[in-house]
């Protein structure tokens, strides 16, 4: 029997700091089943340890809900883990020489694959020409994504595999990015896929997640690359995997185990490639961006899920295309009923150009904001890649998590990765540190959104939080003092008050370090250990 069908065993946790709602002050566990069965102070837990297969001594560690990442490109992941990573070049030259040393070091690589460059943050704001890339990767057919894999720079080695692309010299944006993407994505062999998932699992499970939402469609990756890690994830040890598929194609989303039509299912673009779809033209660029969908599309679309029991969702980031999206969820209410609407659950992905009235109607239709607090983290402020695209006024009202919870709106935090990193203690901090402070929520609420936000998202209220009952789903970390985030975003030692019932948090603050994964378990079965721990 392999570790992954065998029965889970039965732990107790103890000497630890339990993060759990049932007790602020538990230093132990019981899990059993795969359930945490119970939760309580190490006077009580002498009760169980002749009744469990294992002892665990914490040493003062702290565990918590393992993480959910709600917003994951699994493949793309593990192949920016294994391959060309352009996200830490400071220049373009910087660039071109990291293109020419992969390229040296792969030679029987049929295509070459990078991901990350951002030449917004690049001195002189300009990305490679074809010619350079020419040269770089040695006339290769070599592809190399945006950091918001929205468009595109490639050689002309590549073009020549895509007859009816545009030999623009320059990004490739909308269809002409999608019929490259798909080519370069066609040169990846079995292996290599099967080793950037695995990959990417594996890093994902050393960070405390738990489970991973893949957000996958025929114009991100391919339907084998979908099923493929669906079965790789339940075949063996390492964090859940739910799979959405952006294909309007209900029946399609379906037959592929999907949880719904959903994900990226692309209303507009992205901001940095000026694919985002606005009202107001952008600040650096005389047109509004591309719309994919409309209302009435998605109108229909909302429609059919909901009737086939499958969650529809939508990658919406400019303000037109949020109003598209609330424009047809909207109708289709009209036409199934409002509580059947929200019922299901639909999601929008990343959200960020929000106004009051969106806010609020996001609250109505019972639809969940998928997000990501790692994008203000990297293109938020007065000099961000968000103001140069938007203006400084426009670019202060993106990503707005504290309107959103005050209104109601259910919140799963995500990465997006390989856009920014599997990272999900930067993440919550990046959301209690807005670079825009009235958007700043709690590191408590911050928490709970990549916890039990994602869990929420995809229809189950029982998990994501360390009560009996619950999937033994938690992360060990070592960390520091536990604190309590005030109101006003200082932080304060926690509360011995029992009334509160608010259990504490590692201190996040911009210049502490992030706590340090010690183990992950998932199901009750451990799938990650540090070594030497």
């Amino acid at each position: 029997m392999s570790e992954s069908t065998a029965p889970p065993k039965t732990v107790l946790l103890r000497r630890g700091e339990v993060h759990s709602p049932a007790d602020p002050f538990a230093t132990a566990m019981v899990v059993e089943r795969g359930q945490v069965a119970w939760v309580g102070s190490e006077g009580a837990a002498d009760a169980f340890a002749e009744g469990v297969d294992e002892v665990l001594d914490l040493d003062g560690a702290l565990v918590t809900p393992a993480f959910t990442d709600a917003h994951v490109h699994t493949t793309a992941t593990g192949l920016a883990l294994t391959g060309l990573d352009l996200s830490g070049a400071p220049s373009l030259e910087a660039a071109l020489a990291l293109v020419r040393d992969f390229a040296a070091a792969r030679p029987g690589d049929r295509v070459l694959l990078g991901h990350g460059w951002d030449a917004a943050r690049w001195p002189g704001g300009r990305p490679p020409t074809r010619a350079e890339l020419d040269e770089a990767a040695g006339h290769r057919p070599l592809y190399l994504s945006r950091i918001d894999v929205h468009s595109a720079v490639v050689t002309t080695a590549l073009l020549d595999l895509v007859p009816d692309a545009p030999r623009v010299d320059g990004p490739l944006t909308a269809d002409a990015h999608h019929a490259v993407r798909a080519a370069a994505f066609a040169a990846v062999t079995p292996q290599q896929r099967g080793d950037a998932q695995r990959a990417a699992l594996a890093h994902a499970v050393s960070l405390g997640i738990g489970t991973l939402h893949e957000c996958a469609g025929p114009e991100i990756s391919s339907e084998d690359d979908f099923t493929g890690l669906l079965r790789l994830a339940g075949e063996q040890p390492g964090p859940r995997v739910v799979g959405y598929w952006a294909e309007q194609d209900v029946a399609k989303a379906r037959a592929l185990g999907a949880a719904g039509a959903a994900g990226d299912l692309f209303v507009d673009g992205a901001l940095g490639s000026h694919t985002a779809c606005l009202h107001q033209p952008y600040a650096d660029a005389a047109h509004h961006g591309i719309a994919y969908l409309d209302a009435d599309a998605v109108a229909a679309h909302v429609v059919a899920c909901t009737e086939a029991g499958l969650q529809a969702g939508f990658h919406a980031i400019g303000d037109a295309a949020v109003d598209a999206v609330v424009e047809g969820v909207r109708a289709a209410a009209e036409k199934l009923g409002l509580g059947r609407v929200r019922a299901a659950r639909h999601r929008v992905e990343h959200a960020e150009m929000l106004t009051p009235e969106s806010v609020a109607a996001f609250a109505e239709l019972g639809l969940t904001a998928s997000v990501q607090p790692a994008f203000d983290a990297l293109w938020g402020g007065e000099e961000g890649m968000y103001a140069q695209r938007l203006g400084a006024e426009r670019a202060r009202g993106l990503n707005p998590f504290a309107a959103l919870l005050r209104a109601g709106v259910p919140l799963a935090f995500g990465s997006d990765s390989p856009v920014t990193p599997l990272d999900p203690w930067g993440t919550v901090r990046a959301a209690a540190f807005h670079r825009t402070p009235e958007h700043r929520v709690s590191v408590r609420a911050a928490f709970t959104a990549h916890t039990r936000g994602g869990w929420r998202a995809v229809g189950r209220d029982d998990a994501g939080v360390l009560v009996p009952g619950a999937p033994a789903d938690y992360a060990v970390w070592r960390t520091g003092e536990l604190v309590v985030q005030a109101p006003d975003d200082r932080v304060a030692r926690w509360s011995t008050d029992p009334r509160s019932g608010t259990p504490g948090l590692p201190d996040l603050t911009p210049g502490h370090d992030l706590p340090v994964c010690l183990r992950t378990v998932v199901g009750g079965r451990t799938v990650f250990v540090r070594p030497g721990e």
